[in-house]
């Protein structure tokens, strides 16, 4: 039965492990270029991970497309599945689209985001100024450290549509050399 298997489907297993090794190299440059980025740019692990992730989730999809096509899917059958899917996850989606807009924020902060953890901001926005210290960058949100102590959570997508003004960069490790002085 399995010797049947390999027999009748040879040739899509030979295209498959080329594919998968094909992504599995793909996967660890495109890893490789991010890990380098945020070196360059000074960015945390933690955010370096997530970027990867989104990177590999990614690449998964388009291995497992790929992987319909070479096992003989037609391209009708795909599209009446892929049609369906996004419809559902369309109405599933316009429901949360702050969410998808802040996740979507988070990566174009990760590629191009003049601030980093330890800066102090201000952001300029008429509700709600805010001068504070980032102190971690996460996918949806930043946490920001106002002088009096507070943790104010401010979104991603907020953080791309407003005013920043950059007070000081390293705030933090000021602080932190302060505090040694003292003692």
């Amino acid at each position: 039965m399995l010797v049947d298997f390999l027999e009748v489907y040879q040739k899509q297993l030979i295209i498959s492990g080329f594919v998968i090794f094909s992504l599995l190299i793909l996967r660890f440059i495109i890893t490789f270029a991010i890990t380098k980025i945020a070196k360059k740019n000074g960015i945390n692990e933690a955010r370096t991970r997530l970027i990867s992730r989104y990177a590999s989730v990614n690449l998964i999809l388009i291995a497992i497309l790929i992987e319909a096509f070479v096992f003989g899917t037609d391209f009708k059958d795909l599209a009446v599945i892929f049609s369906s899917v996004f419809a559902v996850i369309g109405i599933a989606l316009f429901a949360i689209w702050s969410i998808l807009s802040n996740i979507t924020s988070g990566i174009i902060m990760f590629f191009n985001f003049p601030y980093k953890v330890g800066d102090k901001i201000e952001i300029h926005d008429k509700d709600f100024p805010i001068t504070a210290i980032i102190e971690d960058i996460r996918a949806f949100q930043l946490h920001l450290r106002l002088d009096n102590g507070d943790l104010v959570t401010y979104p991603n997508n907020l953080m791309l549509q407003r005013a920043v003004t950059l007070i000081k960069k390293d705030a933090i490790d000021e602080t932190h050399e302060d505090d040694g002085d003292a003692v």
